[in-house]
């Protein structure tokens, strides 16, 4: 390890299982020397096993539901007076769509779910970063990053409503992320993932054939959670202290490929 984040404390949002995006986060933020509290939504605690988590790499949790700005300020609030001091940086791992949950085609979304999937996944993003801002709870030219898709980008049908709402969320970390750096030096990014083996994406339909079509168009495959966790790093350290407001692409090359012999060949397009 290279103690990229030696002496830094941090909040990781999001850690369901050993799958999640988050706990790969939470294990690699470890290593490189970071202390940090846990948390997620009491319902998601309950199905996971954030404790196991927390145990091994000696944080604590603190409840919370995302969308709730008093739970959000007992969050920064609590978490400092663990962590001895404001933190330094905030992972962004929350998503949830009911319509997908409920295989609601995007022309018949249901629009009370809709919302709610709004309030969980993108407007969580803001109220987080609203609190943090009001507290002051985060350090000057600290990081706050956020997982997101390319669905927000380009159409993937069975996304549904959650491309609109990443979209959303991709505009909270511009508009958030030009406020806070003016004021603060905060740095606020998202990170544009490759479809990845988590509770959550291997629950959409359809969900393994796109994985293996994304994996053949990828010049370098498709980028799996571990690397994902090891790039967020690099966003929370000093490394990166000039970077805000972008959506980056963490796809092995996906996002930048138009077809690959893989694909034309299993298409028999190519002699």
């Amino acid at each position: 390890m290279y103690n990229l984040l030696k002496g830094k404390r941090g909040i990781i949002t999001g850690a369901l299982d050993q799958n999640s995006i988050a706990w790969k986060v939470a294990e690699k933020a470890h290593e490189e020397g970071a202390s940090f509290v846990l948390t997620n939504a009491p319902i998601a605690m309950r199905m996971g096993e954030i404790n196991a988590l927390a145990e091994k790499t000696g944080s604590q949790i603190i409840p919370a539901d995302a969308t709730s700005v008093d739970e959000l300020t007992n969050l920064f609030t609590q978490s400092q007076e663990i962590l001895g001091g404001k933190v330094d940086f905030v992972l962004h791992s929350i998503g949830m769509s009911v319509n997908i949950r409920k295989k609601i085609p995007y022309t018949e979304s249901n629009y009370d779910y809709f919302m709610k999937g709004i309030d969980v996944s993108a407007l969580s993003f803001h109220k987080m970063l609203a609190v943090a801002k009001k507290l002051d709870a985060i350090n000057e030219g600290g990081s706050v990053v956020a997982l997101t898709y390319m669905a927000a980008q380009r159409t993937y049908p069975f996304y549904t409503d959650m491309a609109d709402i990443k979209a959303m969320l991709e505009s909270i970390a511009r508009s958030f992320g030009y406020h806070y750096g003016l004021e603060k030096k905060v740095r606020i990014n998202t990170v544009s993932q490759s479809p990845t083996k988590t509770s959550a994406g291997t629950g959409i339909k359809g969900f393994g054939d796109f994985f293996d079509y994304a994996d053949a168009i990828a010049p370098l495959g498709n980028a799996d959670a571990e690397s994902c966790a090891d790039y967020c790093i690099t966003l929370f350290s000093d490394l990166t202290r000039m970077v805000t407001m972008q959506n980056l692409f963490h796809d092995g090359g996906y996002s930048s490929t138009g077809v690959s012999d893989i694909v034309m060949k299993k298409m028999g397009l190519e002699e």
